[in-house]
């Protein structure tokens, strides 16, 4: 019999997520407004929206993600690093796909500006999330049944 193996709750994903665009916001809004010489309300409006949508992106993206590793039998919060490397680069390639038309069109500015920008963001935030994940994991861990605990192997959220 396979090891039931917990997984994030839908509150903890919620927490997860909303915490990691705050901080994301706080961090860029103001760069991206000096650097593109934008006003700072035009950018943090757009990062804002962008937000949002990576908000529920993020969330749908992580909860697949998670069953991926169930099946793998792999637990979610113990990745190694490689499977880390792997869950950011994946979320920002979707996040990346999902953005693109609605920057180009928000700040009116070509496809090649668009995807300079994103180049530089996507290094940032690809390392961001690393980081950001694996704390979040080691602050907000979901505990494990105990060895001896044995089940069907199906899919349970904390």
């Amino acid at each position: 019999m396979a090891k039931k193996i917990n997984v994030r709750s839908k509150w903890d994903r919620a927490r997860y997520a909303v915490v990691f665009e705050v901080l994301l916001i706080l961090m860029s809004a103001p760069v991206i407004a000096w650097v593109l010489e934008k006003e700072a309300m035009t950018v943090g409006t757009l990062t804002a929206v962008i937000a949002l949508k990576a908000l529920l992106v993020n969330v749908v993206y992580n909860h697949f993600y998670d069953r991926f590793d169930v099946k793998a039998g792999r637990v979610p919060t113990q990745r190694s690093g490689r499977g880390r490397i792997a869950h950011a680069l994946g979320l920002e390639m979707v996040l990346t796909v999902t953005s693109m038309p609605i920057v180009m069109w928000w700040l009116q500015i070509d496809l090649l500006t668009a995807l300079a920008m994103d180049v530089v963001l996507m290094g940032f935030i690809v390392l961001y999330a690393y980081v950001y994940t694996w704390a979040y994991d080691r602050v907000f861990p979901v505990v494990q049944p105990a060895d001896d605990d044995t089940d069907t192997g199906n899919f349970a959220a904390a």
